[in-house]
């Protein structure tokens, strides 16, 4: 089971501190017993350790007390790029986006006014059209930050999903 899959099961995160003393649930205990299960067929745990780690597992009333079971292994690490990373990579592409728009406006009312000014000087300012659906989309931009640096980050966390099963199928 990739990390980012196994922490992304429970309701509150077991990994964060504030979250320790929730009740765990029996979703909770199943998701720590299938990675336990993972690490054993993998060989990284005997069998009196599945034992125990199982047991102490399935007898666990907190979220905190299923961390421990599992921090020695693989899945408890934190996936390539943190949850601030990928805040990050998202703000750095709305960005991009952003100065995309811009440029397109600025290009966009150049050309546009070059044309109007050497072949219709004088006549109705047309250029003041499409400069307003540009105008539009970097308002778009701007305006609806929030909610494209959230599908931003689903996105990148989408491939980086794809490319963990993609090297999990490669073994």
């Amino acid at each position: 089971m990739p990390g980012i899959e196994v922490w992304s099961q429970f309701d509150h995160d077991p990994r964060r501190p504030d979250n320790a003393p929730i009740r765990a649930s029996d979703r909770d205990r199943a998701v720590i017993e299938g990675v336990l299960a993972d690490a054993f067929a993998e060989g990284r745990l005997t069998r009196a350790e599945y034992d125990e780690r199982t047991e102490a597992a399935l007898s666990s009333r907190t979220l905190g007390d299923l961390v421990p079971l599992v921090e020695d292994l693989p899945v408890a690490r934190a996936p390539r790029a943190g949850s601030v990373d990928l805040q990050q990579q998202a703000v750095r592409k709305w960005e991009a986006d952003r100065r995309e728009a811009l440029l397109g406006l600025i290009g966009l009312s150049a050309l546009l006014w070059t044309i109007w000014a050497v072949t219709m000087w004088g006549e109705f300012p047309w250029p003041l059209f499409p400069m307003g659906f540009a105008l539009m989309n970097l308002a778009r931009v701007v305006v609806n930050k929030r909610d494209i640096v959230e599908e931003h980050v689903k996105r990148i966390e989408k491939k980086e999903r794809k490319e963990l099963k993609r090297r999990e199928d490669d073994l």
